[in-house]
């Protein structure tokens, strides 16, 4: 009997031996990464290479950052590309991660850039999902699309249009506004007094960049009058804080 497993045992390890070299060890498998065959708890270790440590690229960008994480409520104006929003939400994110706030809110004008769609088809979050495409894009970016799913699914993140946000009190929340200078004073003036306890608000927005009628944007004029008030924070960027191409700020310093 004992002659029999010891036979049975030495058949195991060269059959061992003679696959290795094709598969490779699980510690060699680790260390390649992704397998098409991986097990649920390997796939999400791979989609755990979504989340790093953003760090500031600037002056200015260390300002936001240490502003959003001092106070409940800030405002973040500055040009194109100064990485307002996916600062933004690089804090949501970790906020929540942190266990933090229980859930992240992001919103944003559904306001068309200077040209009519015209009708969209679909249902409502079809609709929609274009507007709100800069926000799943810095979400993907942060945390991976299978995570963003499931969270979109069991409603820890939450996209909306700021047209549904009236009435409503978001406590333990993260709270990010996009493109505020599509929004009028009245419209900004319902998004801010929508935060609750335990909450943090972010407000981003470029006021060169607004999509309204003149004089309709109220951002320019609720960040002056909200600068004053203690325990809100301000921060203004410049083209010296855009991460995007180069020209990017050579061309907003001459339009």
């Amino acid at each position: 009997m004992a002659k029999r497993s010891s036979r049975a045992a030495q058949s195991v390890r060269s059959f061992e031996s003679k696959i290795e070299p094709l598969f490779g060890s699980e510690q060699a498998g680790r260390s390649r990464g992704w397998h098409p065959v991986a097990t649920e708890a390997e796939d999400e270790h791979r989609d755990q290479s979504y989340v790093r440590k953003v760090r500031p690229q600037s002056d200015n960008q260390r300002a936001l950052m240490q502003a959003i994480d001092t106070h409940n409520l800030c405002l973040a104006l500055g040009p194109a590309g100064t990485g307002k929003t996916y600062l933004a939400v690089t804090a949501a994110v970790e906020a929540l991660e942190a266990g933090n706030v229980d859930r992240i809110v992001l919103s944003r004008p559904a306001v068309e850039a200077g040209e009519s769609l015209g009708f969209l088809p679909g249902d409502m979050h079809e609709k929609l999902a274009p507007y709100l495409r800069p926000l799943y894009d810095a979400l993907n970016d942060r945390i991976g699309g299978k995570r963003v799913r499931q969270y979109l699914a069991d409603g820890t993140i939450e996209i909306a249009p700021i047209a549904y946000m009236r009435g409503r009190t978001l406590n333990n929340a993260f709270v990010v506004i996009d493109e505020a200078q599509n929004c009028t004073y009245g419209q900004i003036k319902m998004l801010l007094t929508r935060l609750g306890w335990h909450s943090t608000m972010v407000l981003t927005g470029d006021p060169d960049q607004s999509d309204l009628l003149d004089g309709l944007s109220g951002l320019i004029d609720i960040a002056r009058r909200l600068e004053t008030v203690p325990g809100i924070a301000v921060v203004r960027l410049n083209e010296q804080d855009i991460v995007r191409h180069p020209l990017v700020a050579e061309m907003l310093m001459v339009l």
